[in-house]
């Protein structure tokens, strides 16, 4: 196997490639956002549990710890199985929480809240898996890819927001109807991430593109691509493993982190002020206004809707920041937002909220993607890809953060705790 040879074949099918990168996104969030998104159902069964905050900082820790083992020892992963096992988890995961509600006939009480916090561990897990692994895999291809992917991400919130109104509005007046709206809305998150496992098990590995850089990566000491590039039908030879002997040294991951610290440090600040005020916040500390049991929907459905838009905000170039000490000011800006949303549930009315709710989200998408697509710019596959896992740690260990102080804002409130 020569890059050389292959160069031509990156021509080849990006806009496929880009479009597989977006499902992959969609499913790699979709399970979470099936559970965020279905919180008011879950809030009636559970309601003093604190299902929205208590699924949240269970699901968690799993995520962070998996995925820290996971990066530490990124370079002897094979990516390939690590991807696949996530989205299988994903799958299962989903299907099982489905089942669980039909044996349990929607009953609430501990023992089918404790069965959903297992579910939702496993989600944790197969996350770690997913997010570190793509995110790692996709950092030494096009740019364009991480941006596709990130979008997918977004879009899993807007699509499970959009189809929870619909089955909403569907079964609203029958009997028992928001458990049948939740049935058949978990019912597609189920066949969705099947749907991952197929395209990332038999499609993506094979287009021309994908197979020229994980062939470019594994020319320049990649081994985590070497079963990726065997599904594709290319096979490493003795040459290769010659030229990959003459590579000089690879940054280690401790070396990388320090390099890129600013960046480590934007995603984990990013995430921390807006999980420290979505879902939670949103359901259990904005009142009650005239849209009545359809205002927390509307309000995730705000952030998750202008979250996708953003996303695609940095495909134009001359609105896309790039500066590394611009990135910092406009995330430590954001957290104005903390008191912005105190005051505005104490004070504001259902409008204002909305708006203030979809800013977040806005400015969540847009940073994220920024991030993510300029951190690595200017090293070599094994270094992209170990770089990716990195920050996909701090991303992780911000929403663990921000889920943790999301539960600060029950001081004081008469059913806080």
């Amino acid at each position: 196997m020569t890059v050389d040879n292959e160069i031509p074949a990156r021509l080849q099918g990006k806009f496929k490639a880009m479009a597989v990168c977006w499902v992959l996104g969609l499913g790699s969030l979709l399970s979470w956002s099936s559970m965020l998104t279905i919180g008011d159902y879950y809030n009636n069964l559970f309601k003093k549990y604190h299902p929205t905050r208590a699924l949240t900082l269970v699901y968690q820790p799993f995520a962070f710890v998996t995925i820290a083992i996971l990066a530490y020892n990124e370079a002897k992963v094979n990516t390939r199985q690590r991807n696949l096992a996530g989205y299988i988890l994903f799958f299962i995961s989903t299907l099982a929480l489905l089942l669980l509600d039909l044996v349990t006939s929607g009953r609430g009480g501990i023992g089918p809240f404790l069965g959903i916090c297992s579910i939702v561990a496993c989600f944790g897990v197969a996350d770690a898996h997913v997010q570190g692994g793509i995110v790692g895999d996709l950092s030494f291809m096009c740019p364009e890819f991480i941006q596709s992917f990130l979008a997918g991400l977004g879009a899993a919130g807007a699509l499970t927001s959009g189809l929870r109104l619909l089955t909403k509005a569907a079964f609203e007046k029958s009997h028992d109807g928001l458990r049948k709206g939740v049935i058949l809305f978990l019912a597609i998150c189920t066949f969705f991430e099947l749907l991952c496992v197929l395209l990332y098990a038999y499609i993506f590995p094979k287009l021309p593109i994908v197979k020229y850089f994980r062939s470019k990566a594994a020319s320049e000491g990649s081994k985590t691509v070497s079963a990726d590039l065997a599904a594709a039908g290319i096979q490493t030879n003795p040459d290769q493993v010659a030229e990959e002997a003459k590579q000089p040294e690879r940054l280690s991951t401790k070396q990388l982190f320090f390099r890129n610290i600013d960046y480590a440090l934007d995603l984990f600040l990013i995430y921390v002020l807006t999980l420290s005020i979505f879902p939670g916040f949103l359901y259990e500390n904005t009142g009650e206004h005239k849209l009545g049991a359809w205002y927390a929907l509307v309000l995730i459905a705000s952030y998750n809707v202008w979250d996708l838009i953003a996303r695609y905000i940095p495909l134009v170039e001359c609105v896309k920041l790039e500066s590394r000490k611009g990135l910092m000011i406009a995330i430590l800006s954001r957290f104005l937002l903390i008191p912005a949303f105190y005051f505005t549930a104490k004070y504001g009315d259902q409008g204002w909220m909305i708006m203030l709710t979809s800013f977040l989200g806005l400015t969540n998408g847009y940073l994220t993607v920024c991030v993510l697509t300029v951190a690595p710019k200017g090293y070599k596959g094994p270094e992209q890809n170990a770089l990716g896992n990195v920050l996909v740690v701090s991303l992780l260990a911000g929403i663990f953060a921000g889920v943790a102080l999301d539960w600060l804002w029950l001081i004081g409130k008469k059913d806080g705790f």
